[in-house]
């Protein structure tokens, strides 16, 4: 049996993704989502906790994501962990964790997309009900971490 490293989130996104574009010309998206757990004390008060999640895309897939993705959206990630580690300008060692997405599906409606249009001459409409709309997948070129600009 071989090991496994894969992360399944729904969250909304908390900034608009940044775009970059590496040397090489390899497209980059980064952004962060934000979970939520509930749950009751022990006393029966609801208690609530939101977690904060780093996300990179690459390819295809980063250009989508620079694209549609906008704070306040709500997104299926799949992807990988990954820990990266730097020295700070005092010589400290410095570390952070992201998700490489490897597959995307947005979930909230297509109207609360930035670029999300339909065909037809009057002005686009919000769908009030969410739609989960197809699973992107990133592709398999594999990135080198010291290519990452930030």
């Amino acid at each position: 049996m071989g090991d496994l490293n894969k992360v399944m989130l729904i969250g909304n996104i908390t900034k608009d993704p940044e775009a970059k574009t590496l040397p090489s010309g390899q497209s980059l998206s980064n952004f962060s989502i934000a979970t939520n757990r509930t749950w009751k004390d022990k006393d029966g008060s609801k208690k609530e906790q939101a977690e904060f999640h780093n996300i990179i895309a690459w390819g295809k897939l980063a250009e989508i994501c620079n694209q549609y993705l906008k704070k306040g959206s709500k997104v299926y990630i799949e992807g990988r962990l990954q820990t990266r580690s730097w020295d700070d300008q005092n010589g400290v060692k410095k570390y952070r964790t992201e998700i490489i997405a490897e597959n995307l599906s947005m979930l909230s409606s297509k109207g609360s997309y930035s670029g999300a249009t339909t065909s037809g001459s009057g002005p686009s409409k919000p769908q009030t009900q969410e739609e989960e709309l197809p699973i992107i997948q990133a592709d398999e070129e594999e990135i080198n971490i010291e290519d990452i600009p930030f």
